[in-house]
């Protein structure tokens, strides 16, 4: 295990905003001052992903942390047949390029400087999926949707048609759940839990906890909005409104998330760190011989989708996190009043606030050793970044698999 790389950098907070496309360099930490400035901060984030000149019919969808680009019919199949995929033949493939921007509280946030994103963060997020995808297979769980790594930054995945639902494992008693528990509510997705648990105390078994992905319309006792919490028997008396292809699914789908929840608490151990809770998305998709396959989707484990705490501090009755929560704490210190960030009928003042408000540049600094130090921690592995990304993309997509004229 190599230990997380920390040094404390030399911040510089003052200087003219770059109208240039932003770029990594490969040292993330050192800044050097010698009567000029040398590298910002900003020139080391990675935040506009959907300008990349990818060959596609459809245009690109950019999401809060991720660009996909569809490909070309055409594409997908060459690509399908020289490399070899197991996917159906005529299966639609695309280029998933992630960046550096940061969001909490459904909104995007920036920092002095033109820091448009945090240096580390969309490489330590993909190392650390790709670390548990692999040991997920190792173990004989189920695939995911990603089918090639061509760059530190890019998937190249297979369509997947998803299960309407983001399931979360509690495996601790803390956050939102601990602030409804603090209230009097004693039912979770209509699970039942005891009267006498203290905040951040590990729970009697791994609690699931699943919620909408998305709208969804004409399903019984379920509000048609996003991000809902439901049942279990919600799920099974609606199967096919979640988008299960059988009943039967249901408990693949569980099993699944109980299996890769133990990989990952299991490996996390090892390192001394407290895997909290988590998000897993799944989806089907059909191989080279024809099988409809459940497998996961998305990211899993990461920083972003986790809550991960430092074992030895939690043992001393102290709770560190190695996740974003660092950067939803730090918001919630930062602004005078915190209650516009978590009451969403104040959604329009909390959009205002993450646009008019550049966040200190020290303040995505600290959430950058806190991504790239569980990366590192996590994958055994310094975590090696690009000098100029874009660049390394373009060339290896253009020569290695023709998607760029």
């Amino acid at each position: 295990m190599n230990p997380a790389i920390t040094p404390t950098p030399v911040l510089l907070t003052h200087y003219p905003p770059r109208k240039a496309a932003a770029f990594w360099y490969p040292t993330l930490y050192l800044l050097s001052y010698t009567g000029q400035f040398a590298m910002s901060l900003a020139d080391k984030v990675l935040a506009v992903n959907n300008d990349l000149p990818i060959r596609t019919d459809l245009p690109v969808h950019s999401g809060k942390v991720r660009s996909v680009y569809w490909l070309t019919e055409a594409d997908s199949r060459r690509l399908i047949q020289e490399k070899g995929y197991d996917v159906a033949e005529d299966a639609p493939l695309a280029i998933m390029v992630i960046s550096d921007r940061i969001s909490a509280f459904e909104c995007i946030w920036h920092g002095e400087g033109g820091m448009n994103g945090v240096p580390g963060k969309g490489a330590a997020l993909n190392a650390i999926s790709n670390h548990w995808f692999k040991l997920f297979r190792e173990n004989g769980l189920a695939d995911s949707h990603i089918l090639d790594i061509p760059h530190p930054f890019v998937w190249i995945v297979q369509k997947a048609k998803p299960v309407m639902i983001e399931a979360i494992c509690r495996q601790y008693i803390t956050g939102s759940m601990w602030r409804s528990y603090a209230k009097g509510e004693r039912e979770f997705c209509g699970i039942q839990i005891a009267d006498d648990l203290q905040k951040d105390q590990k729970l009697p078994e791994l609690l699931i906890t699943p919620s909408t992905k998305g709208i969804l319309k004409d399903i019984p006792g379920v509000p048609e909005v996003d991000d809902v919490n439901i049942t279990r028997d919600d799920i099974v008396n609606n199967h096919e409104a979640f988008q299960f292809r059988t009943q039967d699914d249901i408990a693949v789908y569980e099993k699944l998330l109980k299996e890769g929840f133990d990989v990952i608490s299991n490996e996390l151990e090892k390192i001394d760190q407290v895997f909290v809770d988590t998000k897993f998305e799944f989806g089907y998709v059909t191989d080279a011989s024809g099988t409809e396959k459940l497998i996961y989707m998305d990211e899993v484990g990461t920083p972003d989708s986790s809550r991960i705490w430092d074992g030895a501090s939690y043992r001393e009755g102290k709770v560190v996190e190695n996740s974003k929560e660092v950067f939803r704490q730090e918001l919630l210190n930062h602004f005078p009043d915190p209650d516009i960030l978590i009451n969403k009928d104040r959604m329009e003042e909390r959009y205002a606030l993450a646009e008019d408000n550049a966040l200190p540049a020290a303040l995505l600094q600290k959430v950058s050793d806190t991504y790239v130090g569980i990366a590192e921690k996590i994958t055994g592995e310094k975590l090696t970044l690009s000098e100029n990304p874009k660049a390394e993309i373009v060339e290896i997509l253009r020569t290695d698999y023709g998607l760029i004229d």
